[in-house]
């Protein structure tokens, strides 16, 4: 969460203290003072510089405290397991600074102290293996217990290592290519302090980094490591570890939350139905409902379980749940408004398996495998099926108007689902697709899906209110008698 400074909020006013500061200042500040001041500063500055071109081990001091790794840390592409080693050589390697700039964050969900992957630092196009290493020479109360925290953003999976030991992974790394899960928190213990925790008898820490980012995460800012980890006492990191952990749940928590008001909605619909049996709008729009809230808090499985990797994720959620929801959300509106077009449902169910197929083959596991011109003729074929799906949204609507059938509700209704199932055409045109209110990522699917909520609740609550009215009139009184 991004915190603005309560003085830049609200500075103090006033020349009482204004004037205050200000003649504290003149008087304390001498010429003297201000020679002795600058020579500290020089000889800081030529200190420092010396030792970061020496190589030497990154300084932290502990006490009940937590440090970010920021490094610089050695980097180098490739694999090989003997950059484990504490006493491998590495000051050929390159170096890689994860300072991050201040209010940094990505352009998810809003976690802080994001800084750009290996792709932005001349390694375009490059997706396999790398290595991070940073030497730490610690100063910390004798007998402490540190900790690490895993980075929390990562491309794609790593292991970890302490002076050459495995503290552990994010992913499974037990195949000739790993297994990918979503990238979450992990808290990792060294153990008590002083002395280093393998056989080598260098008191200094060697942490070491080992990353595999797949070819599906290739872009201009991938690869590798980008929050760094975070050394200190176990108290301490545990605070930091449920900070993170925090993060991440506020992220998604708006998915789950907007899954079950759909799922709500979708029993309000279902309840209709038994009102009016022969209308079949009732049914296709639960059906859309539920899709659509599955399709949303799987978002939340993901990221929050580590039982989904990244290609069950691709299969749910991609390839299955989208192309159901946009052929689910066609026919409910079909049905709902009544334009006719006995067509529709034939072509929409044609749209959905050609849409299906197309997906599949595009997805991670073929990555690779097909020729490019192959691979581009599928992405075409999914932008041109989800256009035709467009095109039909529009016909529907536009005969919706012409018949007034709950235009108001109904067509508003329609409109905000379709900001969030057509949300990559809507970003290809430029509109904005996400704000960061109180350094959580909210996306402008997330903002029409909740007035949507509002909308569909008012236009199915009114058909209920409608047929209270009809059961309570004379007529239905006098058939039913």
């Amino acid at each position: 969460m991004l915190f603005h400074s309560r003085w830049a909020m609200f500075p103090p006013s006033g020349p009482t203290v204004t004037g205050f500061v200000a003649s504290t200042l003149f008087r304390r500040i001498t010429p003297l003072r201000l020679l002795r001041a600058a020579l500290s500063f020089l000889a800081f500055v030529l200190l420092t510089g010396h030792h970061a071109r020496a190589g030497g081990p990154f300084q932290i001091s502990l006490g009940r405290s937590a440090v970010d790794l920021n490094g610089p840390w050695k980097f180098h592409i490739g694999d090989n397991p003997a950059w484990s080693d504490p006493k491998f050589e590495d000051s050929s390697w390159e170096t890689v600074d994860l300072t991050a700039p201040p209010g940094a964050h990505d352009d998810d969900v809003g976690l802080t102290g994001y800084v750009p992957g290996w792709s932005a630092k001349g390694h375009l196009g490059y997706s396999g293996y790398a290595w991070y290493r940073l030497r730490v020479a610690v100063t910390a109360p004798e007998h402490a217990e540190l900790a690490l925290t895993g980075p929390p953003a990562v491309d794609s999976a790593y292991q970890i290592f302490v002076n050459g030991k495995l503290m552990g992974s994010a992913g499974r790394f037990s195949g000739p290519v790993p297994t990918v899960f979503s990238i979450q928190p992990r808290l990792f213990a060294i153990g008590r302090w002083p002395g280093p925790t393998s056989e080598s008898d260098d008191p200094d820490l060697l942490i070491a980094f080992r990353v595999w980012m797949g070819s599906w995460d290739l872009g201009e800012i991938a690869g590798g490591i980008h929050i760094a980890p975070v050394l200190g006492d176990t108290g301490s990191i545990q605070a930091r570890y449920q900070m993170q952990w925090l993060q991440t749940i506020r992220g998604y928590i708006v998915e789950v939350v907007e899954g079950l008001f759909f799922l709500l909605l979708a029993a309000m619909a279902w309840c209709l139905r038994s009102f009016d049996r022969s209308n079949r709008a009732y049914l296709w729009l639960c059906t859309a409902l539920v899709l659509t809230a599955l399709y949303r808090a799987n978002q939340a499985i993901f990221f929050w379980g580590q039982f989904e990797t990244v290609h069950g994720f691709e299969l749910i959620s991609i390839v299955l749940l989208l192309p159901l929801c946009l052929a689910a959300w066609t026919l409910a509106w079909r049905a709902w408004l009544r334009p006719g077009m006995e067509w529709m449902p034939t072509a929409a169910g044609g749209l959905l398996a050609f849409y299906i197929l197309a997906e599949f083959l595009s997805r991670s596991w073929f990555y690779g495998v097909f020729p490019q011109w192959f691979n581009r003729g599928t992405h075409f074929a999914i932008a041109s099926d989800r256009l035709l799906f467009l095109a039909l949204t529009v016909l529907i609507t536009y005969r919706g108007i012409q018949q007034r059938r709950d235009t108001w509700f109904t067509i508003s209704a329609l409109l905000l689902v379709s900001v969030g199932l057509f949300a990559q055409e809507l970003s290809q045109l430029g509109i904005k697709g996400i704000w960061f209110p109180f350094g959580t990522g909210v996306s402008r699917t997330q903002f029409a899906y909740a007035v949507f909520d509002l909308v569909m609740f008012a236009l199915l609550w009114n058909r209920f209110q409608h047929f209270a009215k009809r059961y309570r009139s004379p007529a239905h009184d006098a058939t039913s008698a």
